[in-house]
């Protein structure tokens, strides 16, 4: 705890002051300066790439990974991430590999613009084995009523924007970890698809978080709609926040698919629409805007650091039913 306390004291901000150790974690809305607030909740885990990260040592981005795939769940709906909390379960708490990992969540919070209010580690011998550990985060986020980002207004015709991720974020490690093994591959190897870096520190480069443009772009009411591309990648996220009965049409040649996912595609020989799937291939987010707020959105996005594509339109469901098509796919992404 005293390792903890300075680090945590950093993501103060206004409507949370206390400090950390009480039994529950305080935060003042009105503080914040909302007035009419919805509240708007998230949880999520780091999943299997924190067997990446006991391997090789490396625990501090998992952190980051934690906050980022909790925040960037709040943001799609509009809502600025208030406060958050983390839960470290382990066989036996390796205190340097846990000061890393607190370490990152504070660095998450910052970026995020959120405070850590609180947080709990479990030991539990015979549940974990010793030095392994899983991670859950919680994060609280608000909105005002009247801003609430839902995508019941998009339609036909508006552009969709895709923010670059960092990588293959928080999914599909699983199936990351099983090529690697099967290729008798080490994560001290040197990576192909990352100049100067090991494999294992590759893979481990963090979830993007993408809060501060986003937020900018919505409250200066440039977006319909959002969607943080997770699991299920490209093809089962965008669907999530557009009216049914409406799909999107995407180009793949209008970004291009990172090295890393080409690299895995190859090595399992996956077909283009699994990698887009599975993976977010090189998408971290999309945003849905009406087309005369396009060229302000990108300003917006890219002012805070976003690298963004234009990347398609929505249209109406074509044949067969499929909410997203990405044209051009099977040239440009078959290896």
């Amino acid at each position: 705890m005293d390792a903890i306390r300075p680090l945590v004291a950093t993501t103060r901000r206004p409507g949370a002051d206390a400090d950390l150790g009480g039994f529950g974690g305080v935060f003042d809305l009105a503080a914040a300066g909302y007035a009419d607030p919805l509240l708007v909740a998230a949880t999520d885990g780091v999943g299997t790439k924190l067997k990446i990260a006991v391997e090789t040592g490396r625990h501090g981005g998992v952190g980051i990974d934690l906050v980022a795939m909790c925040v960037n769940d709040l943001v799609v709906q509009g809502a600025e991430p208030l406060f958050f909390l983390d839960y470290l379960a382990t066989g036996r708490l390796a205190p340097d590999a846990a000061v890393e990992v607190v370490e990152g969540i504070v660095e998450g919070c910052r970026r995020a613009g959120c405070a850590l209010i609180g947080g709990e580690t479990a030991e539990m011998p015979g549940m974990y084995a010793d030095d392994h550990y899983d991670l859950a985060g919680f994060a609280v986020g608000a909105v005002e009523r009247g801003a609430l980002l839902t995508g019941a207004d998009i339609v036909i015709g508006d552009v969709v924007l895709g923010l670059a991720s960092d990588g293959f974020h928080s999914n599909g490690f699983s199936l990351i970890r099983r090529l690697v093994a099967d290729h008798g591959l080490a994560w001290t190897d040197a990576a192909p698809f990352a100049a100067g870096a090991t494999l294992g520190e590759a893979l481990l480069r963090p979830t993007r978080i993408y809060v501060a443009g986003c937020l900018r772009a919505a409250r200066a009411g440039h977006l319909k709609g959002l969607a943080h591309i997770t699991g299920g990648g490209l093809l089962e996220n965008i669907p999530r926040v557009i009216p049914a009965g409406l799909g999107v049409t995407l180009e793949a040649g209008a970004w291009p698919l990172p090295a890393s996912v080409a690299w895995v595609a190859g090595l399992g020989h996956i077909a283009p629409d699994e990698l887009a799937r599975t993976f977010n291939c090189g998408i971290g987010m999309a945003a849905i805007v009406a087309p005369d707020r396009a060229s302000e959105a990108k300003a917006v996005l890219a002012e805070a650091g976003e690298t963004v594509h234009e990347i398609g339109r929505v249209a109406a469901l074509g044949a067969g039913g499929a909410r997203v098509v990405i044209e051009g796919i099977e040239e440009l992404w078959r290896t």
